[in-house]
């Protein structure tokens, strides 16, 4: 089993052969290069765990190949090679964001020693990211309003079908809790240490949305003034939620339903396809088939993700959740501007439980 993924840069044919080998040897996959442009491009159609690059190459500098390899994915760390040590170098490199600064001729050894600290401070980070957004998702989201028994249903079915990846269309009211059990869902799945991405479709113009999505290259249209990853590259072994799909332009639709089908998708710009592994969960408090029926949604589209339908019932259709939405928003709010746990009198739990 391999150890992680190291894309590897440097000029020198020699070095670059040995350095493939004995990573490979400590059971590395590699990617080995003298081309800025080809290593660039693999970052942004490849998952790499770790970058090792030369400082002085053929055709630049290894810190700016290195800055633009954060631009593309941030959490790849970079260890930095150099013949030209100096403190001022070091300095510099750290500042700039590289993991670490080896100064060659250096030991085997001592390579693979700094590249083990950099997997294990990566895992360390994403460890705390993870249990960083497990505990915002305990405190915002986790305690799900459930008494009436139309709720109790809902999450049982989310428990159900939470380890599968068929995608999930959520249809209910503004406020009724959309993106709550999307949430719930992801953290109930196989899925639950990869991102959790959102995105509100009726947020964006037609002329961005799709940038935002599926990202862009350098210079796809004015103002791209750099390549950019998008929500489905990010969410990359996660879930992507797409809200207020109804609001989605045909065009766009087109695209998604092409990502749905092949698992694979072309940035703005770019000829070349980058494959993708999303779960998918879209919601909408539009009637879709009416918007079908009426040419706005497209057919294909709406029968690829009504997989598992969950429709989500108003308030007035579940007064069991009344009282409990209230002694937890007053708890909530009363925490939060620092009055204590407030509650209602008798008589105003009177009329929400007449009501």
């Amino acid at each position: 089993m391999s150890k992680g993924r190291i894309l590897v840069v440097d000029d020198n044919p020699n070095l670059l052969e040995l350095i493939r080998m004995r990573l490979e040897s400590a059971e590395f996959e590699v990617m080995a290069t003298a081309d800025e442009e080809q290593a660039t491009q693999a970052l942004k159609e490849q998952l790499f765990d770790l970058c090792i690059v030369d400082l002085m190459l053929a055709n630049g500098d290894g810190l700016t190949l290195m800055d633009e390899f954060r631009s593309i994915n941030p959490d790849v760390p970079t260890i930095i090679l150099t013949a030209h040590g100096s403190i001022e170098n070091a300095v510099e490199a750290m500042r700039r964001g590289a993991y670490t600064y080896v100064t060659k001729p250096f030991e085997p050894a001592d390579l693979l020693l700094q590249i083990e600290r950099a997997l294990e401070n990566r895992k360390l980070n994403s460890e705390i990211k993870r249990l960083k957004e497990i505990l915002n998702e305990r405190y915002d989201f986790a305690n799900i309003i459930a008494r009436s028994g139309k709720m109790r249903a809902i999450l049982d079915v989310v428990t159900r079908i939470a380890k599968l990846d068929s995608t999930v269309h959520i249809h209910g009211d503004s406020g009724t809790g959309k993106e709550l059990i999307a949430k719930a869902i992801h953290i109930a799945s196989d899925r639950k240490d990869k991102p959790f991405v959102a995105l509100n479709c009726a947020a964006l113009p037609e002329s961005l949305l799709e940038s935002e999505l599926f990202g862009h290259e350098k210079g796809a249209f004015t103002g791209a003034v750099k390549s950019t990853r998008g929500l489905f590259t990010q969410a990359h072994g996660g879930t992507l939620f797409l809200d207020e799909i109804g609001d989605m332009p045909r065009a766009t639709q087109s695209k998604l339903l092409r990502v749905l089908q092949e698992r694979q998708f072309y940035p703005v710009g770019s000829e070349i396809p980058m494959e993708v592994d999303v779960r998918v969960i879209v919601a909408t408090n539009k009637d879709l088939e009416d918007q079908v029926r009426k040419g706005l949604f497209r057919d294909d589209l709406f029968y690829r993700i009504h997989v598992i339908p969950i429709f989500l019932p108003p308030l007035r259709e579940r007064k069991d959740d009344i009282m409990p939405l209230v002694e937890y928003f007053l708890r909530k709010y009363g925490e939060h501007m620092k009055k204590g746990s407030e509650r209602l009198d008798a008589g105003s739990a009177a009329q929400i439980d007449d009501a």
